[in-house]
């Protein structure tokens, strides 16, 4: 007898025909990503069909949603094993979807620890271009071999057909496989992106301490440390912190009660467009690069685990935690403030020099060199790169 499903069987394309593109996206983040490279290939290409395992975002852009993957997105070896017999009949039903339907191209978005376990599925089960069958595999943004895992290029060499990056220098870390690679310009900014920031000398202090449980625990209460020491010398000041989940939200809202005294001039907000700040304590995480390109000053606050930043010394070789001081190095955008060093003091000087004239002139001056940096000739475009596959 078959063992049933932990959820529903994949549904047929709506189209009741082979899918032209197959996404796979198991984050928010490359749910969004996903979801603007496929609005712009179906603007290009109306008749092209789209099937995906994402969420919502790839959904509203005009993608049959099979299987919503960001709403099981797990982080952590121990989450991962709790499990595992959840994502073994994932996969199964995943690879029999794919046999059943045989996609024109299948375009894998980041999330590494899936995506490549499928491409080697797929590679050993001849389906794929590369393992001797007719579905090429395309990848868009690279997973970070230029931090860890730098062997994982030539995995992909041997099974992938093409892979698209957002980070010019990305190009250089596979120039020793046979694995062609383009850099097709940064999401944040191309011409159809609409930034969530903006920079307003006027607007509130913008807190964001991350979308990991974990992470907020620690990074959270060092920038309320931080504004609550700013708000004692500008009383008239304020705050926001943008949640992406209610989950999040009661966790910051259960932190930011600790803090009586500044619990009136914070304000908890969902995640949404029209955002704007004067200054920014950010984690490292993709904000930091968003609120970067918003010519927002400010500064950079990462606490982890002490045995997780330990470990992570020993096995991450880069200069700066933060992508767009990685990209600038010699002029990095924000001063970076790690474990110990994400001091009250420390982080309250940044908050004070955030309005100095001649902060303000510098931050704008590297955001418009990150935004030259990261874009692409106009006739390399993601959708551009993958439409390559079904002319």
């Amino acid at each position: 007898m078959t063992q049933a499903l932990p959820f529903p069987r994949f549904e047929s394309p709506l189209s009741g025909k082979v899918p032209d593109v197959l996404i796979v996206a198991g984050e928010h983040s490359g749910d969004q990503h996903a979801a603007e490279l496929v609005r712009n290939l179906l603007r290009d290409h109306p008749d092209y069909t789209v099937a995906c395992l994402g969420g919502p975002e790839l959904k509203a852009a005009g993608a049959q949603l099979l299987f919503d993957l960001t709403a099981s997105s797990v982080v952590g070896l121990v989450e991962v094993v709790k499990h595992y017999g959840f994502f073994k009949a994932l996969f199964a039903e995943t690879l029999r979807w794919i046999e059943e339907w045989r996609p024109r191209v299948i375009c894998f978005i980041d999330y590494p620890g899936f995506n490549l376990r499928l491409a080697k599925a797929l590679f050993d089960a001849k389906l794929s271009r590369k393992g001797g069958g007719d579905i090429p595999l395309a990848y868009y943004i690279s997973p970070q071999i230029w931090a860890w895992k730098g062997k994982r290029r030539f995995k992909m060499a041997k099974l992938l057909d093409s892979l698209a990056v957002i980070f010019p220098f990305e190009i250089d870390c596979y120039k020793d496989t046979d694995l062609p690679v383009t850099f097709v310009g940064h999401p944040y900014v191309d011409e159809h992106y609409r930034s969530p920031l903006s920079y307003d000398m006027e607007g509130p202090v913008l807190m964001t301490p991350g979308s990991r449980k974990q992470a907020i625990g620690r990074i959270f209460p060092r920038m309320l440390d931080a504004f609550q020491a700013f708000h004692q010398q500008a009383p008239e000041s304020r705050a926001i912190v943008p949640y992406p989940t209610e989950t999040l939200k009661a966790q910051l809202q259960d932190i930011l009660d600790g803090y009586p005294e500044i619990t009136s001039a914070v304000q908890l907000i969902p995640f949404a467009s029209g955002m704007k700040a004067s200054a920014v304590l950010a984690s490292s995480g993709t904000m930091s690069l968003t609120c970067a390109l918003a010519g927002i000053p400010g500064a950079i606050c990462y606490v982890a685990h002490p045995w997780t930043y330990r470990i992570g010394r020993m096995l991450v070789r880069i200069s700066h935690l933060g992508i767009a001081n990685l990209l600038l190095p010699k002029t990095p955008i924000y001063r970076e403030y790690l474990q110990s060093d994400a001091s009250v003091e420390n982080l309250l000087n940044e908050l004070n020099a955030a309005y100095m004239p001649d902060q303000v002139q510098n931050t704008h001056y590297i955001a418009n060199r990150l935004r030259e940096l990261l874009s692409a000739p106009s006739d390399r475009r993601p959708e551009q790169w993958l439409a390559q596959f079904l002319d």
